[in-house]
C-alpha cells in the first residue's frame, strides 16, 4: 500500500481573532472604550467624581488619565491592526504616525492658522479685549511652546489621535464616506468622553446638559477639520496630532491672557468659531473634506481608499 500524506491543516483562529478579523471597527471601540473607562474607574467613582469610593482622586488624575490615553485608544488601535494586518499593518500605521513630509502650507495652518481662529473667537466676546493682561504674553508663549508640548502627550493629542484619527478615520471614510464617516466618529469620540462629564475637576463642563451639548457640538465641528487636515496631508496622522495640540494649547493661552468672564466660563464662542470653520470646510469641498480616493493609504494589505 502506498503512503498517502495529508498536509496539516492551519489551527482555526480563536473566536475574538475572528472578530477582529470581521468586525474590526467594532472591536476597536469596544476596546477602546473598556480599557479607558476601567482606566478612569479610580477617578469617576471617587469623591471627586461620583462618590461611590471613599477616597479623593484628585491627586492622581493627570496620571490616571495619561493611563487611561494608553491604554485606551492607542493600544486599541495596536492590537486590532496586529490582529487584522500583522506586521503589514503595524508598520503602515507607524508610518503614517510620523509622517512629516507635508506641505508647509499646513504646518503653517496647524500651528498659526488654529490659534489665531482661537484668539478670533475670544476677541469679540464681550470684556476681552478690555482684560487683555499684555505683560503675560511672554510667559504665555512660553508656556504654549515648551510647557504645552507635555501635554502633546499627558493631554490626549499623541495617544488618542493614534486611535481615531490612525485606526478608526480611514475605514469610517471606506464604509461611509469622509463626511459621514467624520459625523460618526465625532459622536464615537463624544461618547468616549462620558465619564468624564461626571467629574468636576474635569477642565470641560460637566452636569449641565447645555455646557455638554455645547462640548458635543464643538467636538463634532473639531472632527470635520481634523479629517480635513488628515486628507489633504496623505493621511498624516502627525499632523492631526499637532492639530490637536494646538488647540488645547492655544484654549490655555487664550484663558490666560483673556480672563473675561465672557471667554473663561463657558466656551459657546469657540463653537460658533469652529462650527463656521466646518461648515465653510464642508461646503467649499461640497462635503468631500479633500478625499481623494488615490491618495489616502489606508489599512489593509496595502489597498488605497
Amino acid at each position: 500500500m502506498s503512503a498517502t500524506t495529508t498536509a496539516p491543516q492551519p489551527a482555526p483562529a480563536s473566536l475574538p481573532r475572528r472578530l477582529f478579523i470581521r468586525h474590526p471597527l467594532i472591536s476597536f471601540f469596544v476596546l477602546a472604550y473598556a480599557f479607558t473607562w476601567l482606566a478612569w474607574s479610580p477617578w469617576y467613582l471617587s469623591e471627586d467624581g461620583v462618590g461611590l469610593l471613599p477616597y479623593d482622586a484628585e491627586g492622581i488624575a493627570d496620571f490616571l488619565n495619561t493611563a487611561a490615553l494608553i491604554v485606551g485608544p492607542t493600544l486599541s488601535a495596536f492590537i486590532v491592526t496586529g490582529v487584522t494586518e500583522g506586521r503589514d499593518g503595524m508598520r503602515r500605521l507607524l508610518r503614517r504616525i510620523v509622517l512629516w513630509r507635508v506641505a508647509p502650507k499646513w504646518y503653517l495652518f496647524v500651528l498659526v492658522g488654529i490659534p489665531a481662529i482661537i484668539v478670533l473667537c475670544a476677541v469679540v466676546m464681550l470684556g476681552a479685549l478690555a482684560s487683555f493682561q499684555a505683560s503675560l504674553v511672554p510667559s504665555t508663549l512660553f508656556m504654549y511652546v515648551v510647557a504645552g508640548s507635555v501635554f502633546l502627550f499627558a493631554g490626549g493629542p499623541f495617544f488618542e489621535e493614534i486611535g481615531w484619527r490612525g485606526f478608526a478615520l480611514p475605514r469610517l471614510q471606506r464604509l461611509y464616506g469622509p463626511l459621514v464617516g467624520s459625523l460618526v466618529l465625532g459622536a464615537l469620540w463624544d461618547l468616549w468622553h462620558l465619564p468624564l462629564f461626571l467629574i468636576p475637576s474635569w477642565d470641560t463642563p460637566h452636569g449641565n446638559p447645555i455646557d455638554i451639548a455645547l462640548f458635543v457640538s464643538w467636538a463634532m465641528a473639531i472632527t470635520i477639520l481634523f479629517t480635513w487636515i488628515f486628507n489633504n496631508t496623505k493621511g498624516s496622522v502627525l499632523l492631526v496630532i499637532l492639530a490637536h495640540w494646538s488647540i488645547n494649547s492655544a484654549a490655555t493661552a487664550v484663558f490666560i491672557l483673556f480672563p473675561a468672564p465672557a471667554v473663561t466660563e463657558g466656551f459657546a464662542n469657540f463653537v460658533i468659531g469652529f462650527g463656521v470653520v466646518a461648515l465653510l470646510i464642508v461646503a467649499l469641498t461640497r462635503g468631500r473634506l479633500g478625499y481623494r480616493q488615490d491618495e489616502v493609504v489606508v489599512a489593509g494589505n496595502g489597498r488605497k481608499m
